[in-house]
């Protein structure tokens, strides 16, 4: 008989397509009773897959007794009790490595988005600005400095992509990373003061929260530039809009936020502001690759072999 799984929330259509076919699925998020399907299928399930962003708490965990793994459908498991799973020994995996060209390969876009004022350039054309006058000059990208906040798998990533631009890089993190050619600032405000773009790449949850203060930010300047892959969590967006209002730092592109969809509205009439609705891994190819693994991690798991990427 094929295992039985709860599915949270809506995974790439093709991965769905696939863990229907290797599971007896139950989709959370298209009940209208919630509640009365957890009852309906508890004691039937074995796993769950989720993606990074529903909370996948303890009530959720102890609500199904016979839970062996949870799967996630992306780096972040931020938003999984991992303290609940270690109680019950419940195995959790993640798909790394498999989005870091895309996260990256965004990353950089956003970086020339910002500067290049890609955006608003095109709204120039397309409000006929251009048939009475020429937009004013941007910024240059290219052998500018890039600090890194979070030197891990996908910080690497980037760092490569930047260096093709001849961009002076230099990083912070937990500690330094062995082998890096790049300079590595202890203090993150000394980062931020000694970067023209601040890209911030670090995991979310308590011990980065808002790690991206009104300090950082003032550090970064008004000609600065902070660019957020990471999570939304992981930046002050009260400071965030304060300075950017004041002029006290110069622009901002960012792919999260910390209550999204919800944006600050503050945000919306700023030129110099890129937004993007969290698609830094949003390709069909890495998709399709991050559904994958996920869906190989349960496979391995009911099959009795080792887990491909587990985290617990």
């Amino acid at each position: 008989m094929k295992p039985e799984i709860l599915v949270v929330d809506p995974w790439h259509p093709a991965t769905l397509e696939a863990l229907d076919h290797q599971f007896v699925t139950n989709k959370l998020w298209l009940a209208a009773d919630g509640g009365a399907l957890l009852a309906a299928c508890a004691e039937r399930v074995r796993a769950i897959a989720t993606s990074p962003f529903p909370r996948v708490d303890a009530s959720l965990i102890d609500a199904l007794p016979k839970l062996e793994i949870i799967s996630c459908f992306g780096v972040g498991v931020d938003a999984i009790d991992l303290a609940a799973a270690k109680r019950r020994n419940i195995a959790v995996t993640n798909a790394p490595n498999v989005m870091n060209d895309c996260v990256a390969d965004l990353t950089l876009g956003l970086i020339i988005a910002v500067a290049r004022r890609v955006c608003e350039g095109d709204r120039f054309v397309r409000s006929g600005r251009w048939l009475t006058g020429t937009m004013s000059p941007t910024r240059k990208v290219s052998g500018k400095r890039l600090g890194i906040v979070g030197m891990g798998r996908i910080g690497k990533v980037i760092a490569r992509r930047a260096a093709a631009f001849d961009m002076a890089i230099a990083y912070h993190s937990r500690g330094r990373v062995a082998e890096s050619p790049f300079t590595y600032f202890e203090r993150l405000v000394d980062l931020a003061a000694n970067s023209d773009f601040l890209v911030v790449i670090v995991p979310g949850g308590k011990e980065t929260r808002r790690l991206i203060n009104e300090e950082v930010m003032r550090a970064l300047g008004p000609d600065g530039i902070l660019v957020n892959v990471a999570r939304g969590s992981v930046v002050d967006e009260q400071a965030l809009v304060k300075c950017l209002q004041e002029g006290a730092l110069g622009g901002a592109a960012l792919d999260v936020f910390e209550n999204e969809p919800k944006v600050p509205e503050a945000l919306y009439a700023m030129e110099n502001v890129v937004l993007q609705p969290h698609v830094g891994s949003a390709t069909h190819e890495t998709r399709t690759a991050m559904g994958r693994l996920a869906i190989d991690n349960l496979l391995a798991h009911f099959a009795g072999k080792p887990l491909l990427t587990p985290v617990i």
